[in-house]
């Protein structure tokens, strides 16, 4: 009988505990898998700790889901290290994330054809912390008038950091003198104005793991607990498609492999707006009807990428990419489906989707079955009772608990009766089944 192969994946986490635990406790129900080439593999976790490393010590981890260092930079550096000596895969590269930001990710997108918004970088409003400051700003920044640009790009717009997360430092301009107060409390951020797209129909997020792709509806101006709607078809076969094919293509052209996406459509036009999310939102109490998927999703890619032996690419290779953008002969479609290939390719999605067929055939129904379960309303209640005072507990637990329930009889259904009437790895989760003619 042939050697089991073991693979330690290591999560890199802040203060999150509810992903964490369903990722545990999946991995933990996987036991032996049997890839497409008969070897046997087997996953365990560990949650990484910080501490002082010799560059030349040696990780135990085949894989590290980072949720950290975006703005930790000890386990940053950690990262950069055994990526380069080690060969430890890394789900988002670091390299591409510290360098290639917000406005790098804007720049990129624009040369490859994409409608982003009208978009300035404008100087900082308070003196850099630098004592050669004050000689080059004299010698060389050229005055420029703020209510000027913003004129030209139209009000209302947005002010936001180069490299923002989290909605850091977002404004809504709508006047001359909004833009004076968002410019004077920008302090030392470096800050993009951005126009707005007046009137668009539907605010949309794609998360992205891997070659996997969820596209929800979001409603920014809700609570955290509201703003992912579930809502079946909201976007059009064509306008959906679009979507994934732009969320992967960031994610492909940076080497990002957990990341998220947002989209304004008006009149059948996909704006990108942000896509550089270094730790993408997966909470239950965010996600919720989405949250099995994205465990799944996750778990997936994890273990192809482990099991398979998959080297990671840590820098940018924008010569295929510019090469599509730059062919005068191909519109605008034409581009889409050239991008979608580089991402396929990048993703060897192909491979991916025979890797889960032999090696996690039955992961659907393992996931629906631990989601129907009571370890998965103790993960719930648990999370609840950490995020809300007292006074909402029963409020959240019916809320949350109704929309997962939904999931698990939709879930249900597609997988009982048929093919779901929306893909589940596309646009906004599996629909109720339809039975086939």
């Amino acid at each position: 009988m042939a050697k089991t192969q073991e693979h330690l994946i290591g999560l890199l986490l802040g203060a999150e505990g509810d992903w964490p635990r369903a990722f545990e406790t999946l991995a933990g129900r996987l036991g032996v898998l049997t890839g497409p080439d008969g070897a046997n593999h087997r996953v365990t976790t560990e949650r990484v700790s910080i501490e002082p490393f010799n560059l030349r010590d040696k990780p135990r981890h085949d894989l590290v889901i980072d949720r950290l260092a975006y703005w930790y930079y000890h386990p940053r550096e950690w990262l950069k290290k055994v990526a380069l000596m080690d060969d430890v895969y890394l789900l988002n590269s670091p390299f591409t994330f510290q360098s290639m930001e917000k406005h790098s990710a804007y720049c990129a997108l624009l040369r490859l054809g994409m409608h982003v918004p009208d978009t300035v970088l404008v100087p900082y409003k308070n003196p850099v912390d630098n004592v050669r400051w004050a000689y080059t700003s004299e010698r060389y920044n050229k005055p420029f008038d703020l209510e000027e640009i913003a004129e030209q790009l139209g009000y209302p717009l947005f002010m936001k950091p180069f490299d923002g997360g989290g909605w850091r430092g977002v404004s809504q301009v709508k006047n001359a003198q909004d833009l004076r107060s968002a410019y004077d409390d920008s302090g030392e951020m470096l800050m993009h104005l951005q126009a707005s797209v007046a009137d668009f129909e539907v605010f949309a997020r794609a998360l992205t793991i891997g070659p996997e792709t969820m596209v929800m509806k979001f409603q920014p101006d809700e609570p955290m607990h509201n703003r992912y709607a579930v809502e079946h078809g909201f976007l059009s076969e064509g306008v959906g498609t679009e979507a994934v094919t732009i969320a992967q293509t960031v994610n492909a052209f940076f080497r990002w492999e957990f990341n998220s996406c947002e989209m304004l459509v008006k009149d059948g036009v996909v704006y990108p707006i942000d896509y550089a999310n270094a730790c993408p939102d997966v909470a239950v109490t965010s996600l919720h009807y989405y949250f099995p998927w994205a465990m799944k999703a996750l778990l997936k890619w994890s273990v192809f990428c482990v099991a398979t032996g998959r080297k990671a690419r840590t820098q940018v290779d924008t010569d295929p990419w510019f090469r599509v953008a730059d062919d005068e002969g191909l519109d605008y479609g034409g581009k889409l489906a050239a991008y979608q290939g580089l991402a396929d390719s990048h993703f060897d999605t192909d491979r991916y989707r025979e890797f889960c067929d032999a090696a996690l055939p039955h992961i659907d129904e393992m996931v629906l079955e631990w989601v129907d379960s009571d370890d998965f309303r103790d993960l719930l209640t648990e999370t609840i009772r950490a995020t809300y005072p007292q006074h909402e507990w029963d409020k959240f637990e019916g809320h949350f608990g109704g929309l997962t329930r939904m999931w698990v009889s939709d879930e249900t259904s597609r997988l009982g009766r048929g093919r779901s009437a929306v893909d589940e790895t596309v646009v906004s989760g599996p629909a109720p089944a339809v039975v086939a003619d």
